[in-house]
């Protein structure tokens, strides 16, 4: 039996603390220098019918230098509805997700190969942007990193 222990194998990360979305939000860059796979989990509470878009994107530093989208899609993952569900479904390999307009809490998760950034000029480092979207509407993201080594203590993911 694997006995994973979470905080020496994956690192995590707040990109977004919980607030409210109404004209869109960045969040905190992390390095992927030390990551064999990135996750993004977005949560979001829809209080009014409008969509949210999130965009996964790339740089080539934490302090947000060079940012640019994604140019490889990537696996994504959506429960739609987490009151009656805890099933993820996967969706078709994209660069970005839409919500739909469902007044419902929902779970997004976006995974990214440090490999399939454009490392050629590079880019080590990602981020979660949401698009605008209602002052009703909460999201909120982490990243969970699973790290090259794993250590009781892993390297920072926010400074390069």
């Amino acid at each position: 039996m694997s006995m994973i222990c979470i905080p020496e194998s994956y690192k995590i990360v707040q990109a977004l603390t919980p607030a409210t979305d109404a004209s869109g939000r960045t969040g905190t860059y992390v390095s992927l220098k030390n990551v064999n796979r990135a996750y993004i989990v977005c949560n979001i509470t829809q209080g009014v019918a409008t969509t949210i878009a999130l965009t996964p994107k790339q740089a080539t530093a934490v302090a947000g230098t060079s940012v640019k989208a994604l140019t490889n899609n990537i696996p994504i993952w959506v429960n739609a509805d987490t009151a009656t569900s805890d099933t993820l479904t996967k969706q078709s390999d994209a660069l970005t997700f839409t919500t739909d307009s469902g007044i419902k809490s929902k779970v997004v998760v976006f995974q990214i190969d440090p490999q399939k950034l454009d490392i050629d000029n590079e880019f080590d480092c990602i981020t979660i942007v949401t698009g605008a979207s209602s002052s009703s509407n909460i999201t909120s993201a982490i990243y969970l990193l699973d790290m090259k080594t794993q250590k009781s203590t892993p390297p920072s993911a926010i400074t390069d």
